[in-house]
C-alpha cells in the first residue's frame, strides 16, 4: 500500500514537472524522485536513462547574489540548460550543475558533482566529477567481475540468492 502511494506521488510530481516544461522520455527509470528545481523547463532527459535516488538537477546558480552590490553586477543572473542524452546512468546523490550536457552512454558515479560536460561513452565521478574510464572499459570490468547468479532463483527469491554470494560475516 505504501509503495503504491509513493509511486502515485512520484508520478504526480513528475507530471507536474512535465507540465512546467520538463522533457523526459517515457522509458526513463527513477529510483526516487529527483529534485528538478525551480526551472524544470531547462531540463531534457533522453531515452533509457536510469536516475538513482536523491539526484539534484540545478539549473541556476544563486551565488551571483553576493556580487549584486558591486558596480555592474546588479542584474547578473546565471542559468543553464541541463541535457542528459540517451542510455545514461546517474548515481545516488549526484548533483548536475547548470549548463551541463551528459553525452550518450555515460555513467555518473554516486555522489558526484558534475560541473562540466560529460563526454559520450565515459564514466565520471568525484567532486568535481572527472573522467574515470571509458564506457567500454567499465562494461569489460563488469563482465570480468560478474558473479555467477542463478537467474531463475534470483527472480524467485532475490534475498536468498544474494545471500549465497554475500553471506553474513558471523
Amino acid at each position: 500500500m505504501v509503495r503504491a502511494a509513493i509511486r502515485f506521488m512520484r508520478k504526480v510530481l513528475i507530471n507536474r514537472a512535465k507540465a512546467q516544461g520538463l522533457q523526459i522520455a517515457e522509458d526513463c527509470i527513477m529510483v526516487d524522485l529527483p529534485m528538478f528545481g525551480t526551472e524544470p523547463y531547462l531540463i531534457s532527459i533522453g531515452r533509457h536513462v536510469l536516475i538513482s535516488g536523491k539526484v539534484t538537477f540545478l539549473t541556476h546558480d544563486g551565488a551571483p547574489y553576493v556580487c549584486q552590490h558591486l558596480e555592474g553586477f546588479a542584474d547578473v543572473i546565471k542559468y543553464g540548460r541541463i541535457t542528459v542524452h540517451d542510455n545514461c546512468f546517474i548515481g545516488h546523490r549526484s548533483m548536475i550543475m547548470p549548463g551541463v550536457t551528459i553525452g550518450p552512454n555515460a555513467i555518473v558515479a554516486a555522489g558526484s558533482i558534475v560541473t562540466k560536460d560529460v563526454p559520450p561513452n565515459s564514466v565520471v565521478g568525484g567532486v568535481p566529477a572527472k573522467v574515470i574510464c571509458s564506457f567500454e572499459d567499465y562494461a569489460e570490468k563488469l563482465l570480468v567481475n560478474a558473479l555467477n547468479y542463478d537467474i531463475p532463483a534470483y527472480r524467485t527469491d532475490k534475498k536468498a540468492e544474494l545471500l549465497k554470494h554475500f553471506p553474513y560475516p558471523w
